[in-house]
């Protein structure tokens, strides 16, 4: 298996030197890398052409597979002092974990992060895992109503179709009858998430355990457009054994595509936006780090950048949602918290170079500032820390009473570096404190 991080490239050129910032892959899987990403259809995309048969990779990490069979595993890019695959792999097991609120005492596995298996593989075990506990404590069933041609009675006489039976067929009754089965939407989204997986994973364990299960779930019917139903899945009580294979069974539906190539060799997807994963591993981290009295608001989204009434119209309309990732809440007090999967450089602080930081996430902040904190107070951009940025910088100022910080997150500590923007934000915890 080829191993790479985030941003490599990847050649045909045999000539180069394999690293994690270089991959060399065979003429067949560059050109169904350049496929699949002439149809992404992410935001993000997952490749750039780089040159004559080469590509770079954009800032997704997770699993690729071409038709071939060639496989390539993408990892964080971290700058984590030494940079070891298990140890990438680690830090990206404990983010996704944390991005669908799934702890690790819930899970109830000493080796929940494993840093041995590709990340797949081990979305795979963990699925398999909670799945067969599922089926040991019992499968929810629900009443089906059912039609058909019965030599007997049952249920409800279907009278309008039985009027029109054909002579030859009139020994037999239209009915309609409900039986208490397991074909039920969650089911059918296991059964779904299953069948996908049987078609992927290449570790002899998981691929006996799946065949186990689906010899247990083969009365039931894979559901036809899953990821289209995810949200049909049953929020109750009753469902409540159902909890730890969710998260799961919705990651491999929404994020595994085996079918991306048409025809008889087929490549596999299974990708993750960094952006995302990072700004989940900040919110449920820092969610539970607020003091007494304050709150952390996720994607808050109530107010716009500006308002326009077309000629004609009778009123204006709101345009240009402002969503910042987070906004800490303490009382009246409102305070804009953004997320950015980039690695700064505390040293490069010359005018030209200015940290790494973006014009365009300053332009944000600013308006920001501006709609959800009146042009007043203190806000946070948040980086990933790592051996070049390891403490937050000296304050930015938008005017006399608008400040930003831009502060590092550890993404081992699962927690923001101290620093003096503490002192601006009274709803986390103080040094002293």
């Amino acid at each position: 298996m080829i191993q790479v991080r985030e941003y490599a490239r990847l050649t045909t050129d045999k000539s180069v030197s394999e690293s994690l910032d270089c991959g060399v892959v065979s003429d067949t899987t560059l050109d169904w890398l350049q496929e699949l990403a002439a149809s992404w259809k992410g935001s993000d995309p997952v490749a750039f052409i780089d040159g004559h048969r080469s590509l770079k990779l954009g800032s997704h990490v997770g699993f690729l597979q071409s038709p071939t069979g060639e496989a390539i595993e993408i990892l964080p890019k971290t700058r984590l002092g030494v940079e070891e695959p298990q140890e990438a792999r680690k830090i990206l097991q404990r983010m996704l974990l944390a991005s669908m609120g799934i702890k690790p005492r819930v899970a109830g596995s000493a080796s929940l992060l494993r840093k041995d298996e590709p990340l797949h593989e081990w979305i795979f075990s963990q699925f398999l895992t909670e799945l067969q506990l599922l089926a040991i404590r019992g499968l929810r069933l629900d009443y089906e109503r059912v039609e058909e041609e019965s030599r007997f009675i049952r249920g409800r006489l279907q009278v309008n179709l039985q009027q029109r039976q054909l002579p030859g067929k009139q020994h037999l009754f239209h009915i309609e009858h409900d039986v208490f089965s397991a074909n039920r939407i969650e089911n059918r989204l296991l059964k779904s998430a299953l069948d996908l997986l049987r078609s992927c994973c290449k570790s002899n364990e998981s691929w006996r355990l799946a065949n186990e299960l689906s010899h247990l779930l083969a009365d039931i019917p894979a559901e036809r457009a899953p990821v289209q139903n995810l949200d049909k899945w049953a929020n109750n009580k009753l469902m409540q054994s159902y909890e730890p294979v969710k998260p799961w069974c919705r990651l491999i539906l929404e994020n595994l595509n085996p079918n991306f190539q048409k025809g008889l060799h087929k490549g596999i997807s299974l990708l993750l936006p960094m952006e995302v994963l990072f700004e989940k591993y900040v919110e449920a981290s820092l969610s539970g780090a607020v003091v007494v009295g304050s709150r952390l608001k996720v994607q808050a989204s109530s107010l716009y950048l500006l308002s326009h009434q077309p000629e004609g119209a009778e009123s204006s309309s709101n345009m240009f949602r402002l969503k910042p990732d987070l906004m800490l809440i303490s009382g009246q007090q409102r305070q804009v918290m953004d997320t950015k999967w980039k690695l700064l450089d505390q040293q490069a602080s010359n005018t030209n170079d200015k940290y790494g930081i973006s014009q365009s996430d300053l332009y944000q902040l600013f308006a920001y500032g501006h709609k959800y904190q009146n042009g007043s107070g203190h806000m946070m951009l948040i980086y990933p820390a790592h051996d070049g940025f390891t403490a937050p910088l000296p304050r930015f100022s938008f005017s006399d009473d608008l400040m930003l910080w831009v502060v590092p997150f550890c993404l081992k500590a699962h927690a923001l570096l101290d620093g003096e923007w503490q002192t601006g934000f009274t709803g986390f915890p103080s040094v002293s404190q």
